[in-house]
């Protein structure tokens, strides 16, 4: 596992992108906006978002607990957790 220590918020949103095209390919990110529903976007399940948060986990070191899932609904939502939880 790696865990960063500091990244900046640019970082992070491409570390997220990065992940999320593995489980969505055929995705075109550059129509997603700040604010909008990953999930409902990208036509992500339950299980393959569950497999993105293990692998951003993975990828910068930051658990996210099952309590918390709900709060990750957008690419904004998860920069600014990550960045909350790593520098």
């Amino acid at each position: 596992m790696t865990v960063a220590t500091s990244l900046t918020e640019t970082q992070i949103k491409e570390t997220i992108i990065k992940l999320l095209k593995r489980i969505a390919p055929e995705a075109d990110f550059s129509d997603l906006a700040p604010t909008e529903d990953i999930r409902a976007a990208l036509d992500i399940d339950s299980f393959d978002f569950l497999q993105f948060l293990i692998s951003l986990n993975e990828e910068v070191g930051v658990e996210v607990p099952e309590a918390d899932y709900g709060k990750l609904v957008s690419l904004q939502d998860l920069v600014s957790y990550l960045s909350a939880r790593i520098g």
